[in-house]
C-alpha cells in the first residue's frame, strides 16, 4: 500500500537530478531474473492507490496508528486523533496536509510527521529510479542487489531512510523552514552509503544500525 502518485498527496521534495552532469556515461548492465520480477513487485506496490474501503488499506491505517501511539487507542479511521500525527483533517485517507505536532517537549521545532514519511517515500522512488525499467544511478543498481537478497528492502530502507532523517533533523535543530535541507542532507548521505562497493545486503548499510538505537 504505497501508492505516492495517487494517494500520498501533499507536498514532496523534488531534489535537483544531477546525475552524468559530468558526462559520466551511463551505467551498462542486465537484470537477473529475480531482479526484474522483485522490481516489477515493487513497482506494481507504488502503483497501488489508497482505497479507504479496503480492509488491508483500513488495517494498515490502524497499524500506522498503534506504532506511533502504542499507547492510545484509536477510536475510529475518521477521528480528530489524526491530527496529533500531523494529519489536517480528522481523515487521513482523504487529507494529506501540513499540521505541526502539538505536544511534547520537541514540538517547538518538530516537523510534520505525516508530511515527513511522504517526503521519504518520494525522495528514495526519485533517489531509486524505481519507475524507470531499470535503475540508471549507482544506488539504484546497488539496491536491486539488495532486493534479489531480501524483498523487503524497500521496506527497511524506508525506516533507515527515516531515523537518518529524523537524526538529521535533531543535528540541526531545524525548523520546518529548513526541511528541504534536511531532505537534501538526508539524500545525500543515503546515496553515498549505497554506493560504497561492500554493500550486498540491506545490513551492510552503516545507518542499518540506527535502527536498533
Amino acid at each position: 500500500m504505497v501508492g505516492p502518485r495517487s494517494w500520498l498527496g501533499g507536498i514532496f521534495y523534488r531534489s535537483a537530478n544531477k546525475r552524468n552532469a559530468g558526462g559520466e556515461k551511463p551505467l551498462d548492465y542486465v537484470l537477473t531474473p529475480l531482479q526484474e520480477q522483485r522490481l516489477q513487485r515493487l513497482q506494481e506496490r507504488l502503483n497501488v492507490p489508497f482505497d479507504e474501503t479496503r480492509p488491508d488499506h483500513q488495517e494498515a491505517l490502524r497499524a500506522l496508528w498503534q506504532a506511533s501511539f502504542p499507547d492510545t487507542d484509536l477510536s475510529g479511521l475518521v477521528s480528530e486523533q489524526w491530527k496529533d500525527m500531523g494529519w489536517q483533517g480528522p481523515n487521513p485517507s482523504t487529507d494529506f496536509r501540513i499540521l505541526f505536532k502539538q505536544e511534547g517537549m520537541r514540538s517547538a521545532w518538530e516537523y510534520p510527521f505525516a508530511v515527513a514519511g511522504i517526503n521519504v517515500s518520494f525522495m528514495l522512488i526519485q533517489m531509486l529510479d524505481l519507475y524507470s525499467a531499470k535503475p540508471k544511478s549507482l544506488p539504484g543498481v546497488n539496491f536491486l542487489k539488495i532486493l534479489s537478497e531480501d524483498e523487503a528492502a524497500f521496506d527497511v530502507l524506508y525506516c533507515i531512510a527515516f531515523q537518518m532523517m529524523d537524526a538529521q533533523w535533531l543535528a540541526m535543530r531545524a525548523s520546518y523552514l529548513q526541511f528541504k535541507e534536511v531532505i537534501h542532507a538526508t539524500r545525500i548521505q543515503l546515496e553515498r552509503e549505497l554506493s560504497l562497493d561492500d554493500i550486498h545486503r540491506i545490513r551492510d548499510l552503516p545507518a542499518y544500525n540506527l535502527l536498533y538505537k
